[in-house]
């Protein structure tokens, strides 16, 4: 399976860095070396991986300057991916899974909206509800319930004054 994973939006220096803008899950992996992207169209093979301020920065195997992939500025990356690729853990989901997914608070048995996105903030990721209005939802057992990907429901118990 194709999935987008980010974009390449800039380059790091000359020889060929480029720096990837993603919200994408398990980039660690994704992004080891030996493994492929496709961008614009290209297969290239990554020589190594590492982070610089919010950006992911990738150096491929054979392109030593940035002149070699100009042309993939603004481009999307993609990784072809298989379920059995990474294992998840108990709790763990695919950015992909939980997006979409409605989300039903508990307390009094309402709906919140729809998960629209996942930001990873490094303590715990962080869900945004659109509804009538944007909620920011920590994904921590204290406030996240069930998560029924058949079901398309995440049920939460709201933390005081998470809501307001």
């Amino acid at each position: 399976m194709r999935i987008k994973i980010g974009k390449l939006v800039n380059f790091h220096g000359v020889r060929g860095e480029v720096k990837i803008l993603s919200d994408s899950d398990f980039l660690d992996e994704r992004f080891q070396a030996g493994k492929t992207v496709e961008i614009g169209g290209k297969v290239l093979t990554i020589a190594s991986y590492r982070t610089h301020k919010n950006f992911h920065l990738l150096k491929f195997e054979g392109v030593s300057n940035m002149n070699d992939i100009l042309d993939l500025k603004g481009k999307d990356v993609f990784i072809e991916e298989n379920e059995e690729d990474l294992k998840l853990e108990e709790n763990e989901y695919h950015v992909r899974d939980i997006v979409g997914l409605t989300v039903i608070n508990l307390d009094n048995n309402t709906e919140l909206g729809k998960i629209s996105e996942v930001m990873f903030t490094g303590a715990n990721d962080v869900w945004v509800i659109e509804g009538e209005r944007e909620y920011l939802i920590p994904y921590i057992e204290q406030v996240v319930k069930t998560v029924d990907l058949d079901r398309g429901l995440v049920e939460i118990t709201p933390l005081e004054g998470l809501l307001d």
